[in-house]
């Protein structure tokens, strides 16, 4: 085996929890070409990287289908050992069918898997079990099959760009002792409501700096956080910092709080302590932190819940409980 490409076009905290595989394959197979493909966009995560080789991007905003088919001429000409698709829909199922590699890998649940050379069982615990598999399993073990070691934990690699971009906030603002809050989500329903986030800044301590980080898309709303928040020390540095500068703030943060959502995972990979909430969605379904510290805090005996895999854009019973529910005491032990 030479050369292999792993495929994870799906979003940003996805393909954090794709490292596990890029780093498992390396450390079985040091002379390994890896390279990978992700969308436009989240390729920050997987560039300057040790365990990849090559980075593909494919552009999904602009000319689609056109850079799809692009994408599928350049890989035929790699002729890859084996194609690694994590992906489980139909564009990428495309590429791995037409890929021309010697093996094609992928979970079943992929509308083309009938066509791959290998196809795993892609599945998602149920409530209330008591050892739920984790996304990075799931993605593991599609390679488990032939590597000897398993490396479980993504680890985002940081420059000392990152870190010194971070250590001149933590200067800029002399926050000797901070900690790091995503309040936002794509979906509504996955993030815990700006009510209670402002109710649990002002009751953290007056010694603590608090960063709120985010998109430049989630700045007005974090924002409003701020102003509303009656703690003096809320910095909303929304849009301000790019993935892995935000990764590396949060690794000496005495505690970061995230919703179920991509900042959780960039927490798991620079090994930062986190409290994630979960409002809408469960752990059980495999997107829990993999920090040594690590803390969860939900609402367990809703019957509605959970009403989704991503969450909704207004709650489908009309009352949030899931997220009003939580009290902010729950964020505060933690601290």
């Amino acid at each position: 085996m030479n050369k292999v490409l792993i495929i994870q076009t799906a979003f940003i905290g996805d393909v954090v929890l794709m490292l596990p595989v890029s780093q498992t394959l390396k450390l079985n197979y040091p002379e390994l070409e890896i390279h990978v493909l992700v969308r436009k966009g989240n390729e920050e995560l997987v560039q300057n990287r040790t365990d990849i080789d090559k980075v593909w991007i494919w552009d999904k905003k602009q000319d689609k289908i056109k850079n799809l088919f692009n994408l599928i001429r350049q890989f035929r000409k790699e002729r890859y050992d084996k194609i690694i698709n994590l992906h489980r829909f139909f564009s990428t199922g495309l590429i791995t069918v037409l890929s021309k590699a010697k093996q094609t890998i992928g979970f079943d649940k992929n509308p083309l898997s009938r066509f791959f050379a290998t196809k795993i069982a892609h599945t998602l615990s149920e409530k209330g079990v008591q050892n739920p598999v984790h996304e990075v399993d799931r993605n593991l073990s599609l390679i488990q099959p032939f590597c000897k070691q398993i490396f479980r934990r993504p680890v985002l690699q940081l420059s000392d760009n990152h870190i010194k971009k971070a250590q001149n906030i933590v200067n800029e603002y002399s926050a000797d002792v901070y900690i790091c809050a995503a309040p936002t989500s794509v979906w509504y329903t996955k993030q815990w409501h700006k009510d209670k986030w402002i109710e649990f800044f002002n009751l953290v301590p007056d010694n603590y700096t608090i960063f709120l980080l985010g998109a430049e898309s989630d700045y007005d709303h974090i924002e409003q956080i701020k102003n509303k928040s009656t703690h003096n020390k809320v910095v909303n540095l929304a849009g301000k910092l790019s993935f892995l500068e935000s990764a590396a703030l949060m690794k000496q943060a005495k505690m970061v709080f995230v919703n179920d959502s991509a900042p959780l995972h960039f927490a798991s990979g620079v090994n930062a302590p986190v409290t994630a909430i979960f409002c809408s969605t469960i752990p059980e379904f495999g997107f829990t932190p993999l920090s040594d510290t690590a803390h969860i805090v939900e609402v367990k005996d809703l019957p509605c819940r959970p009403c989704g895999l991503h969450g909704h854009k207004i709650c489908p019973e009309g009352h949030f409980n899931c997220a009003m529910q939580i009290q902010t005491h729950q964020l505060l032990e933690v601290l």
